[in-house]
């Protein structure tokens, strides 16, 4: 739901005809029965309404605000419908909403079509869907993490890692979904996916306690869209399973820490829980560059500024050339896809800040390979002697059943001492894994043994870490070592 909704919906619940919001004041309720009266305790600074304006503009109305800063149009909050006039002038924004009588209420227009697929015949202002919010409930009573909604098939949560069907809600048809996608997204987030088919964005989901983060796509059946379950409340690093070493990286003063592991292995999670520790323990300015913004980090005692990719900057690479600009002490970079966004991401490190970030890699090690390998061949050798000076942990991870119901993660830490940065500098990561072996005092820990630990607390199963195991045969090994006697290759229907 858009912000401005929000205040709208007490505007008509309260007695009021009308809301005048300026910058600097408090915004105002116009009553029926003549006067003012302040809807809320303080002023609004003019960035605020800058972004109550700009999540409600209609598309056809943005020229006419960017270049005379004029816009007027109806626009519909849940059950009511009000005529808004935004001007800009040089004392500032100015919002003013009149609510329409509802027999006066503009009929909601289609959205525009999306090839193959036709539009919707009605579409619901962004917000809540009655469909949405029974589904979202169901996800949460079933303790899912993602809900998977395609057109002509019934919707599915996964739970506990598997997919399960929610056949109660029936197989859901194209138009049935564009109804649904319209109402909830938000207007960029939609037009975005009627022109490129696809589209990222966080909902709230207020009656839950948490946020949604959605993708809508567009396949050869028609739209769908994936929603993951996001908590409101920040993750506990000690719930995490995250160890003392781990958690002492919130408070280095510079240098690259990276989490690591394929999608969906809670490395956003990973990262949040250090993101507080660090808003918890220090006195610095946090920014973070997300698409899209995920955890909600309030300040405690650092300044933290969120900026979502799409919304408040063009691109990850273009949110961290800003970056150092911003005065920060502590970078979060959400996903370092690129190059070029790998290249600012260790030149910012570098330069004296501490910088977090995730990549798509399946070990500690094969991470360093990964960064190196991005660049051309001219440069790599520069490369590896910027992550020896400024790499300072790669942590990997992996999602795991929990025996009795549940997930944990496994973690393999990798942490740079003088040793290991002159493997990497020399080009030598092959040796890495041996020299982790020796180090445990500084708090390395291979995939292999994390897994062993888990087994033998009896938080996961043989079977269960044997498939999640990155290489199996070396996990056969540490098994051995670890006296386990358990080999599914001796076993028929051996596991692949």
């Amino acid at each position: 739901m858009p912000q401005l909704d929000k205040l709208l919906a007490h505007v008509t619940s309260r007695g009021g005809i009308g809301l005048t919001m300026e910058a600097d004041r408090q915004p105002m309720l116009q009553m029926a029965g003549g006067g003012d009266q302040p809807l809320l305790p303080n002023a609004i600074p003019s960035t605020m309404l800058e972004m109550l304006a700009r999540e409600v503009l209609p598309h056809s109305l943005e020229e006419s605000w960017n270049n005379r800063g004029e816009a007027s149009f109806d626009h519909s909050a849940g059950d009511e419908s009000f005529h808004l006039s935004f001007t800009r002038s040089p004392q500032g924004i100015r919002i003013q909403a009149a609510a329409l009588a509802r027999s006066a209420a503009p009929a909601p227009r289609p959205p525009a079509a999306l090839a193959p697929v036709p539009a919707p015949p009605q579409a619901l202002a962004p917000g809540n869907h009655p469909l949405t919010e029974a589904l979202f409930a169901e996800l949460l009573n079933r303790q899912g993490s993602d809900l998977h909604c395609s057109s002509f098939e019934t919707p599915l949560c996964r739970v506990n890692g598997d997919l399960e069907d929610l056949m109660d809600f029936g197989i859901l048809g194209p138009s049935q979904l564009l109804e649904v996608m319209a109402a909830i997204a938000p207007a960029p987030a939609w037009r975005h996916f009627q022109e490129h088919n696809d589209a990222d964005f966080a909902h709230p989901y207020e009656a839950g306690n948490c946020r949604l983060r959605v993708n809508y796509f567009l396949d050869r059946m028609g739209p769908g869209f994936v929603c993951r379950v996001i908590p409101n409340e920040l993750p506990d690093p000690g719930r995490l399973g995250l160890e003392q070493p781990i958690q002492r990286l919130a408070g280095l003063a510079k240098g690259l820490v990276l989490i690591t592991g394929p999608t969906g292995s809670g490395k956003s999670t990973t990262l949040a829980a250090l993101i507080d520790l660090a808003n918890q323990q220090r006195s610095d300015h946090i920014l973070t560059i997300e698409d899209p913004i995920e955890f909600v980090h309030q300040r405690k005692r650092c300044l933290v500024n969120q900026r979502e990719v799409g919304t408040h900057t063009d691109s990850f690479k273009s949110g961290l050339r800003a970056a150092l600009r911003e005065d920060p002490d502590i970078v979060m970079v959400g996903e370092m896809r690129d190059l070029e966004t790998i290249a600012i991401a260790l030149e910012t490190a570098v330069t004296g800040h501490l910088v977090f970030g995730t990549l798509h890699t399946s070990s500690a090690v094969g991470t360093i390979d990964r960064i190196v390998d991005q660049f051309p061949a001219d440069r790599q050798q520069q490369v590896r002697v910027m992550l020896a000076d400024a790499l300072k942990c790669v942590v990997s991870q992996i999602l795991l059943k929990r025996v009795g119901g549940g997930r944990i993660a496994a973690l393999e830490s990798l942490f740079i001492t003088p040793a290991i940065a002159n493997l990497i500098r020399e080009n030598k990561s092959f040796q890495i894994p041996s020299a982790m072996q020796t180090g445990r005092a500084h708090g390395q820990k291979l995939m292999n043994d994390a897994l062993i630990e888990l087994i033998l607390g009896g938080v996961v199963t043989n079977k269960e870490a044997y498939l999640r195991a990155p290489d199996k045969e070396t996990f056969i090994a540490a098994l051995k070592r670890a006296e386990i006697d358990w080999d599914p290759r001796s076993q028929p229907g051996a596991l692949g």
